[in-house]
């Protein structure tokens, strides 16, 4: 915790000639190769919060200081060594013959008094123990660990504090790892690269030991533990899958992987013949037999490979296309010649960010919040985070990079319309915490939240800005409109106020409220007004008539509920900021209701900057999470208020702790956080390109001559 304390208290001061009023867009003014490469991270001591990874979105392998996975259960407690791919899945037997239908239980909201959620329910052991096992299963899969057995002169194998004269660095360039390192005086070197078109990786490594027979290749397969978190180092209830081994040729190996009624493939090619040893159940070495260097590929694969595997050099060369390729396209800030002593730091949180999300977070599917580092929540992706994890991709102008994984929608759809029908509603409700086909997470949270339902819009339209086409109008049309059915019919009518509610029977993003109580949050009153407006901008598109069922909740929805000239957390919470409150604490949603939303006539700016005011000097910022600090500074960005979007960016609390790797740190259970990564990036784009109306150049950084980036190819926010 003290290393935590001290990354959080030491911006680097690197540069001393750092000045931000926005420039006009030129073409090729940042020397993007040089601000990506000033922030490769060096890691010179064995630091279990240090791990890098290599990755190509879909696939990512996360390293210790040698550059493999040498020592996974000493890392379990930082930032695990996880090899996790987009198909890894796996699925306990449901030896009691649970029914999803068991974790149903009927509330009476709003005159609906048969409305079906999927929860917890702790008073009934039978439904408890089903939504226990609904919650767990399926669980994104940890694939198995590929590390080095390095042997001391007595012959016993090297420990974490063995490894001395540590020199690791990941050129961010290129994606290459290398690792420098000394055992009892020998030194090793390794070079490891993920590659872009397979789920695999290779390694070079360098060293005396091998021609010693004292540097061994090592793979051990975990099992899950239907945990919260998945570490990836349960080594125990052997019994419970199989690794057998296919030995081809002596320099080449299969490792078949079974885990109940699921099944994967662990493919090894060494440039030298090897000699296979089992250790124990599932826990295998190879001692090669080589004179120089060796080189090794390991391909992750759900179907068993049908053709030899890459070659290091093929898979350096895919590594480097893809990074180089990366870098080169799409948006750049360059923070070089700002004078703000925070300048270099910002800009280290900014590269880094898009390495992590471009790694572990662009892929075919929506992804944990942990990314494909290791198991949180059970490995589920959570859609209310979506937002935060793709919508920085249009907004730097990679689209691509979010159209991949919006699939999710029409492979779920149907699940969300069975939802939204059992509750009584139209259209479809989407999932919230949820895996690849779009199964319902039982959750005494998850089910009630409701913000995650515009996102589908909010994302749909960023690829359409980007690229306005007939055939986006077409593709996301009837996602569109199945989304804003249920907006329009979630809502009550209030016939003494002749307007509409949220609520009760609401849980905002702010998860600390009372479902049955709850009612008009500002951020969810915010975005149903702006997603059901937009929906019908799309119909106009289209060619289309209005939809009046819509149009009566855009007209009537309740205003955002004010105190004394101050936005309301909830209008269900009338002393929201109280000494007494217990509710200024978690995300300070109220602000959310401005900060990725436009302002509009729906939104009293005074009130608003008086809301700011006040959660800025009331809010418990130390029961946070890592988006609420990008959430506070794009909220401060359309205030004009370009001093607090920087301080919001640079909060001394624990959850804003960014790692050497550029990991969001939050809690010892939660040792990464890629939501934080995601909305840094979104918020770094708003401070820069600005948004739709904006006239001010570069709106979220003061103008006191400290500020001076240099950006390109970012796009405003609507």
């Amino acid at each position: 915790m003290k290393k935590i304390n001290q990354l959080i208290l030491i911006i680097p001061v690197l540069f001393t000639i750092f000045s931000c009023a926005k420039k006009e867009e030129k073409p090729n003014k940042i020397d993007r190769k040089a601000v990506v490469t000033r922030h490769n991270v060096k890691i010179s001591e064995v630091d279990t919060l240090g791990s890098l990874n290599v990755g190509n979105g879909k696939f990512s392998f996360t390293v210790d200081v040698t550059g493999l996975q040498t020592f996974p259960e000493f890392y379990s407690n930082g930032v695990p060594l996880g090899t996790q791919s987009e198909w890894g899945w796996h699925t306990s037997p449901n030896t009691q013959d649970f029914k999803h239908e068991e974790t149903l239980k009927a509330y009476n909201f709003n005159g609906n008094p048969n409305s079906l959620y999927a929860i917890q329910n702790r008073e009934d052991k039978r439904a408890m123990a089903a939504a226990d096992y609904f919650r767990a299963n399926p669980h994104r899969l940890q694939l198995g660990n590929f590390g080095l057995e390095i042997l001391k002169k007595d012959g016993s194998i090297a420990q974490p504090e063995d490894i001395k004269a540590i020199n690791q660095e990941l050129n961010l360039w290129i994606g290459k790892i290398e690792s420098n390192f000394t055992v009892e005086g020998v030194p090793v070197k390794v070079i490891t690269y993920g590659d872009s078109k397979t789920d695999g990786i290779s390694a070079k490594i360098e060293s005396a030991l091998l021609k010693e027979n004292r540097l061994k290749l090592k793979f051990r397969f975990p099992y899950p533990t239907n945990e919260f978190a998945d570490r990836g180092t349960n080594y125990s209830q052997s019994e419970k899958h199989t690794t057998e081994v296919d030995n081809e040729n002596g320099n080449a190996f299969i490792f078949s992987r079974t885990l109940d009624n699921d099944t994967y493939f662990v493919s090894a090619k060494l440039s030298s013949e090897a000699e296979l040893s089992k250790i124990k159940d599932h826990y295998y070495t190879l001692l090669p037999n080589s004179d120089g260097d060796l080189e090794v590929t390991v391909q992750f694969s759900k179907e068993k490979p049908n053709s030899p595997l890459n070659d290091f050099s093929i898979i350096e060369q895919n590594s480097i296309a893809q990074w180089e390729e990366f870098w080169s396209s799409g948006g750049a800030v360059d923070f070089s010649e700002c004078t703000d002593q925070r300048a270099f730091e910002l800009e280290r949180r900014v590269v880094l960010s898009q390495y992590l999300t471009r790694s572990q977070c662009a892929g075919n599917y929506p992804v944990q919040e942990t990314g494909l580092t290791y198991n949180s929540w059970y490995g589920k992706p959570h859609m209310e985070m979506y937002w935060w994890h793709g919508a920085h991709y249009p907004l730097w102008g990679r689209t691509d990079l979010l159209e991949n994984s919006m699939h999710w929608y029409f492979d779920a759809f149907e699940g969300a319309k069975e939802i939204a029908q059992r509750q009584g509603y139209k259209g479809v409700r989407w999932q919230k915490m949820t895996d690849h086909i779009g199964g319902e997470a039982p959750s005494n949270v998850g089910s009630f939240l409701i913000w995650q339902q515009p996102h589908v819009i909010y994302l749909a339209e960023l690829i359409y800005r980007n690229n306005p086409s007939q055939e986006n109008l077409e593709r996301y049309q009837n996602l569109i409109f199945e989304t804003a059915d249920f907006m329009a019919s979630f809502p009550t009518y209030d016939t003494e106020n002749d307007r509409y509610n949220l609520g009760k029977g609401v849980i905002p993003a702010q998860e600390c409220f009372d479902k049955t109580e709850t009612f008009n949050p500002p951020m969810e009153l915010s975005y149903w007004k702006w997603g059901l407006e937009k929906a019908q901008e799309w119909r106009k598109r289209l060619d289309l008539e209005p939809n009046k069922e819509w149009q009566k909740i855009i007209d009537k929805l309740s205003p955002m509920a004010q105190k004394d000239g101050v936005y309301l957390v909830a209008e269900s919470v009338p002393n929201s900021y109280s000494e007494t409150s217990e509710h200024t604490i978690d995300h300070p949603a109220v602000l959310g209701a401005i900060s990725y939303l436009p302002q509009n006539n729906y939104i009293d700016i005074p009130a608003m900057n008086r809301t700011f005011d006040v959660v800025d000097k009331v809010w418990t910022w130390n029961h946070t999470w890592g988006w609420d600090f990008p959430l506070e500074s794009m909220a401060a960005t359309r205030l004009n208020r370009p001093k607090d979007a920087i301080k919001a960016l640079f909060r001394n609390e624990i959850t804003n702790t960014y790692l050497p790797s550029g990991h969001n740190y939050q809690t010892p259970r939660l040792t990464l956080y890629l939501p934080g990564n995601g909305g840094y990036l979104s918020a770094i784009a708003l401070m820069c390109a600005g948004y739709d109306g904006n006239t001010i150049e570069n709106p979220g950084f003061p103008k006191d001559g400290n500020w001076n980036v240099k950006w390109e190819g970012l796009k405003p926010m609507p």
